[in-house]
């Protein structure tokens, strides 16, 4: 890529674009350019070519926002071609048992990243949302990845979060003990006063997390016994079908409430 004259390579200030709006999901082009620390005639060519490429759009009232065909290359990623594909029936499986929200989560770098997720009419609240990132050390979802981590996952996240997770965790580490030995991690009234996450880890054959699946429920759901059957069941399958080259059983039937 060739360089602005400050020295700024193209692709870095395409990313700046991309990151302003990954924070700011809809921006006017004066905000944008702000947002990316670029200069307006700059932001705004730019912001032309992204739009007549499919990779930004422009609302009715001529507002920036991520255009549909980062979506489209999305869909070809690792994640989507295999993790997603053989979770996704599993994941379907148990969104009908629980009656609230399930997702899959994995750790990318030293936060929790959601990968999917499914939800019912009349579920509780839940912040998250797919493509967005959590906290390793105030979801379930994190603790159950990191409690099945692969060696040296632990000292990556440690080196940037360790200050706040044992300022706000002084008993992380014991917690992660906990989970390894349960199987699966529950953690209440963390992000939400009135809710709880319940995890269980995927893991590969040497017994290290793939991904996380999670439900979020009622911080006094009583049903959490036979979710947590369900989820393990799941959880087995998708490893299962990931072994198998992530491809999804061709015939599934309706599990009984």
């Amino acid at each position: 890529m060739a360089n602005s004259r400050s020295g700024d390579a193209l692709l870095d200030r395409v990313m700046r674009i991309l990151g302003a709006l990954e924070r700011d999901p809809v921006l006017s082009p004066g905000e944008l350019a702000e947002a990316a620390e670029l200069p307006r005639t700059t932001a705004y060519r730019l912001i032309t070519d992204l739009v007549e490429r499919g990779m930004l759009a422009r609302t009715a009232v001529g507002d920036i926002e991520l255009g549909q065909r980062l979506w489209e290359i999305a869909q070809h990623t690792v994640l989507s071609r295999t993790l997603r594909h053989a979770a996704l029936p599993f994941m379907q499986d148990v969104n009908y048992v629980v009656q609230q929200t399930t997702q899959l989560a994995v750790l990318d770098g030293a936060d929790v990243l959601i990968v999917e997720r499914l939800s019912r009419r009349g579920a509780v609240s839940n912040p998250a949302e797919v493509a967005s990132r959590m906290p390793v050390h105030l979801t379930s979802m994190g603790h159950a990845l990191l409690a099945f981590a692969a060696p040296g996952q632990m000292d990556r996240v440690m080196s940037v979060h360790g200050e706040r997770i044992r300022r706000e965790r002084p008993e992380f580490l014991r917690e992660l003990g906990e989970a390894r030995s349960r199987g699966h991690v529950r953690l209440g009234g963390l992000i939400n006063t009135d809710t709880a996450g319940a995890s269980v880890p995927i893991l590969d054959a040497r017994g290290h997390a793939i991904a996380a699946l999670t439900i979020v429920v009622p911080l006094a759901w009583d049903r959490l016994p036979q979710a947590l059957m369900a989820m393990q069941t799941a959880s087995r399958g998708i490893s299962r079908a990931l072994a198998a080259g992530g491809r999804p059983p061709t015939h599934r039937g309706r599990p009984v409430e």
